[in-house]
């Protein structure tokens, strides 16, 4: 996707989102419809996401793409083993608290 189709996109959800929370704002005493409720939630964590989390990326953190990761660094062949992220998502999961009679 080009760089205006994800601007594009991030205005839409952004639209979106600030339509939700007006209709939520704007109907007080009446009953909503829990479904703008959570489109609003829905757009405002995307939104924090992908913004936030950019800001805490570069300025807070600092992080480096090209860093070496301790896998990498000290790999010897027991205890740092550089893996594929498919396989490290899948042991993240499956070491979640009450995981493990899904996996």
């Amino acid at each position: 996707m080009n760089k205006s189709g994800k601007y594009l996109v991030w205005t839409a959800l952004s639209v979106l989102g600030a339509f939700a929370l007006g209709y939520i704002a704007l109907n007080r005493g009446e009953q909503i419809n829990a479904l703008w409720i959570v489109v609003a939630s829905v757009c405002v964590y995307l939104i924090a996401y992908r913004f936030y989390g950019l800001y805490i990326a570069k300025k807070v953190l600092a992080v480096d793409p090209t860093r070496m990761t301790p896998a990498v660094r000290h790999n010897d062949g027991l205890d740092y083993v550089p893996t594929d992220k498919k396989v490290l998502f899948g042991h993240h999961f499956a070491a979640i608290a009450g995981a493990g009679p899904l996996v």
